[in-house]
């Protein structure tokens, strides 16, 4: 396996990072909650990816990769958790 220096490993992370967060931004354009669950419920699951959304931006400004990356992450888990259980759909699905 190859080691990655530091400068490559902070490019990767960089790029990786701004890849979810651009792919996610998109999805959640084209989601609606379904009627599984109490849509309060919903709305605010969708209010912590956006929230998770808006801190890798701010991780990203104080160029803190990791935590960036980590942010997005977490964002991705919560709505792949959603579509999962079937509590959100994408708009064409209906």
């Amino acid at each position: 396996m190859k080691k990655l220096k530091v400068p490559e490993t902070e490019s990767e992370l960089k790029k990786e990072t701004e890849k979810m967060l651009k792919k996610l931004e998109q999805e959640i354009k084209h989601t609606k909650p379904t009627d599984r669950l109490d849509s309060k419920a919903i709305k605010e699951a969708m209010e912590n990816v956006h929230a998770y959304i808006s801190d890798c931006k701010h991780f990203q400004q104080k160029n803190s990769l990791i935590h960036a990356f980590e942010a997005i992450v977490y964002a991705w888990g919560i709505l792949d958790t959603l579509q999962r259980c079937h509590l959100i759909i994408k708009k064409t699905d209906i």
